[in-house]
């Protein structure tokens, strides 16, 4: 396998638009990297042009050391699997496996032997032996998604691509295929490159997850490094299900203390820090706590929706005098009544603040966690 690397790589198409900004990242020989992003934010525009099915405008992109910003894609030694698997509907499993070392035999010098040999030992790999001569219309979305799979494997290409190869599949088989593509990985310790849109899919299944927004490349790191210690407002709120709460106020000092204001004049107490005036804070929803007593601190709330999961279950509050709701996150069926009222309470050493905006950079304060 191979290492792949981005430098200051940027899309721009005709008429001005940007699509892509100075994207920096090295994939490591072996690594599993996930591009996560909402829709529009770059991510399938990176993979293309990683793919040699976009050009790239600005930067440089290196395979193993070697550039190959003008090198065609069919000779950068890379596999792609769409998102609609691509799948030759008149070929049956066996010669769709088969088809892109038919056309490279030559190139290759593979006997149809060799390439019978190579299809038969993929489709055992993937448990797909049995399909082999059935057309994808008679297949599932699950083998079809398999065989896609299937068609890059046998190639044993430097790199993997995959746009968005599990949008298709119903919820419950989309877990039970992170499984195998997770375990598939750890066989074969193949250099891939994955894009989603889906968080929990990115964290489910990274080594390193590479969160995108407006063209750019927001923050690199392991799944639960960025979900703990996101870089800005935007990751916070992107990374995690039920997304961040946030909190609009100000920073102030009064003596030695400092706290944060909230919208409706409520105050937490925060540790030294030299921020001062607007900030938000974040909690995420299975850190905040619920209480039915009053005390300093605690900001009065009242519960507008429940929701329950069997062993877990999610309370939609409304705090009085801030905009918007709060979700809280129990692990038990504990939770209050709609209607009922309550108090909510932020620990700090579960809070993360940031600068105002949309893509507004974390404050480190003691308050941030480690």
């Amino acid at each position: 396998m191979s290492s792949v690397e981005l430098k200051g790589i940027g899309k721009i198409y005709d008429g001005g638009v940007r699509a892509v900004e100075d994207v920096n990242l090295v994939i490591e020989d072996g690594e599993f990297v996930v591009l996560v992003g909402p829709s529009g934010c770059g991510k399938s525009t990176t993979l293309r042009m990683v793919a040699g099915l976009e050009d790239i405008t600005e930067g440089e992109l290196s395979i193993d050391g070697k550039r190959v910003n003008e090198v065609a894609a069919r000779d950068r030694d890379i596999a792609m699997v769409f998102q609609n698997y691509a799948l030759y509907p008149h070929l049956d499993v066996r010669a769709n496996l088969s088809f892109g070392l038919e056309r490279r035999r030559k190139k290759l010098s593979l006997s149809r032997d060799d390439i019978a040999k190579k299809v038969e030992a993929t489709a055992a790999n993937l448990g797909i032996e049995n399909l082999l001569d059935r057309l994808p219309k008679q297949l599932s979305g699950g083998q079809r998604q398999r065989v896609a799979v299937g068609r890059a494997l046998v190639r044993d290409p430097a790199v993997f691509l995959l746009d968005e190869p599990l949008s298709n599949l119903d919820a419950r088989l989309r877990v039970e295929t992170r499984a195998e593509l997770r375990m598939l990985h750890r066989q074969l310790q193949a250099t891939m490159l994955y894009v989603t849109h889906d968080q929990e899919e990115a964290m489910s299944l990274g080594d390193r997850m590479v969160v995108m927004h407006l063209g750019r490349v927001q923050q690199v790191g392991r799944p639960m490094d960025i979900y703990n210690q996101p870089a800005n407002r935007f990751v916070a709120g992107f990374v995690g299900s039920p997304a961040m709460n946030f909190f609009e106020g100000e920073i102030k000092a009064d003596g030695e203390s400092v706290a944060f204001q909230t919208e409706a004049g409520s105050t937490i107490p925060l540790p030294s820090l030299e921020h001062r005036g607007s900030a938000v804070l974040g909690i995420r929803p299975e850190r905040v706590d619920l209480h039915l007593e009053s005390r300093p601190g605690r900001l009065s709330a009242e519960v507008v929706a429940v929701e329950r999961y069997g062993d877990r279950g999610d309370a939609l509050v409304a705090i009085d005098g801030i905009t918007g709701r709060v979700v809280v996150r129990s692990g038990s069926m504990d939770l209050p009544d709609e209607g009922q009222r309550v108090f909510v309470s932020v620990p700090l050493e579960h809070a993360h603040l940031f600068e105002p905006g949309e893509c507004g950079a974390r404050l480190e304060s003691a308050c941030s966690p480690h």
